[in-house]
């Protein structure tokens, strides 16, 4: 089988969801080359087969989930491909493949990448004005940086305005250290959660299950919804907003499905 997705090992702390869909639409996508997919239990979980042969990755190695209803998922991503396979709509197997091929081997830097945006945490960087914008945030993004500073043992700070204000060292450490206990695919979706919305506890929740997905969505996009209500929504931002909603949600399914496991 073709090596048709593209290793992430070398550059994942840089991933940038929309670029890879633009750069992976690009290419010349291969022809379905196969007829059936099918799921099979095997040691250490569950394999996605095409024509009775389990997926590798790009680097080789077999493609392994640790949950029926994840493998289903990955299954349906091969299954929905009609004449060609594209890469770019298959989040759920793009995710798998990084996490085996990529995170498996680079977890220091990989978890080291996503703490540092609990240092820098979009949700701490506030509007002076207008006044309804500073309360829309406040009443949205307090209670999540309180539940998740209250599990950390420290408080956030926020910010008004852009300039770089620093979080407290023992608060980003602690958040650190919680990650030591992920398994590589679930550091592959929240770096990939933390990446779309800029923020390191919307994806902490979201990896807990102690917050609802969707109203951790409608927080991560309170200032573009802002925005969009003043002055509508375009084409292209739509565009990008649709698939990293794609995206976001195949990722809440891994760290579901994880849990579960």
């Amino acid at each position: 089988m073709r090596d048709i997705f593209e290793d992430l090992s070398a550059d994942l702390a840089k991933y940038d969801p929309v670029e890879r869909a633009r750069e992976l639409s690009r290419r010349d996508l291969p022809k379905r080359f196969y007829t059936s997919v099918g799921i099979a239990e095997v040691e250490g979980g569950f394999a996605v087969t095409l024509d009775g042969r389990q997926v590798k990755t790009p680097a080789r190695n077999l493609l392994t989930l640790p949950a029926r209803a994840l493998a289903e998922a990955v299954a349906a991503e091969w299954e929905a491909q009609e004449t060609v396979i594209n890469p770019g709509v298959m989040p759920l197997t793009r995710m798998a493949n990084a996490a085996i091929d990529a995170v498996s081997i680079r977890f220091t830097e990989v978890a080291d990448e996503i703490a540092r945006y609990a240092g820098n945490d979009a949700l701490c960087y506030r509007a002076s004005d207008p006044e309804r914008l500073a309360e829309r945030q406040r009443l949205t993004w307090d209670p999540l940086l309180e539940r998740v500073g209250g599990t950390l043992g420290g408080q956030f700070r926020l910010i008004a305005g852009v300039t770089h204000v620093a979080q407290d060292d023992a608060l980003v450490a602690a958040y650190r250290r919680l990650l030591d206990g992920f398994t590589p695919l679930q550091l592959a979706a929240l770096h990939t959660v933390t990446s779309i919305t800029g923020s390191a506890v919307i994806g902490f929740l979201l990896a807990r299950g102690e917050h609802p997905a969707e109203a951790l969505w409608a927080a991560a996009h309170v200032d573009e919804d802002w925005n969009a209500e003043l002055w509508g929504e375009d084409d292209e931002a739509r565009r990008v907003r649709t698939y990293k909603r794609t995206e976001y949600d195949a990722a809440a399914l891994i760290l579901a499905a994880v849990r579960s496991a």
